[in-house]
């Protein structure tokens, strides 16, 4: 393979990971995921990583207080992949300044919600009770801010009257599953790039929204 080595990070199911798996490091994609780190020994998405072949590994989170220490013993693992991108996957853990700029450029989130809209948890039901008629995910690099990162790619959904938050999430989840292996497939193809705070695809510094808003 190339030398685009990606590294997952997951905290739960890992179906954003399976899309990932599915269009990119078993496509046709100059990319790997050459790991996929968990902080919960339980996530099914090392099941994911085993049926792929992948290397499942596990930095238990659970117990350790001290965020500086945990990210220490996260970084020492990540190192030993020597990854040239890293993919949060549902990672349910807020990175320490350190853990950021250490990754700085090299590091991909999705949110479910329509950025700068609803950073932290809960957007779903944020999104109903506000009354918002379009709701969705974005696609961003990883900066300090939490959620604050310039965003490459959103994708909307419409909010019906009757929505729950499950029915809600799940619309969101099936879009998630189509964005975020494009910016991972445009970021190891050399396409994308974070410079000077903005996201850059193309040579071109993507607005506010990213990609192809209207």
């Amino acid at each position: 393979m190339s030398s685009n080595r990606i590294l997952v990070l997951i905290s739960g199911s890992g179906s954003n990971l399976q899309a990932i798996i599915d269009q990119v490091h078993l496509g046709q994609e100059p990319g790997e995921i050459v790991a996929v780190i968990s902080n919960k020994a339980d996530a099914y998405g090392l099941t994911r990583a085993n049926d792929a072949n992948i290397p499942a590994i596990t930095v238990v989170s659970k117990g350790i207080t001290d965020r500086s220490a945990y990210d220490q013993a996260l970084m020492a693992e990540i190192d030993k992949h020597q990854p040239d991108l890293i993919v949060m996957a549902g990672f349910m853990r807020i990175l320490t300044p350190a853990f950021v700029q250490r990754y700085h450029g090299k590091m991909l989130n999705i949110h479910p919600s329509l950025l700068p809209k609803y950073q932290g948890l809960n957007t779903h039901q944020r999104a109903i009770d506000a009354g918002d008629e379009e709701h969705g995910a974005s696609v961003h690099f990883v900066t300090e801010e939490l959620d604050g990162g310039p965003v490459i790619l959103q994708a909307k959904v419409p909010v019906f009257s009757e929505d729950n938050a499950e029915e809600l999430a799940a619309r969101v989840q099936d879009q998630e599953h189509r964005i975020y292996p494009l910016a991972v497939k445009w970021f190891i193809s050399k396409r994308l790039v974070m410079s000077d705070g903005k996201a850059v695809l193309d040579g071109h510094a993507l607005p506010a929204q990213g990609y192809a808003h209207d």
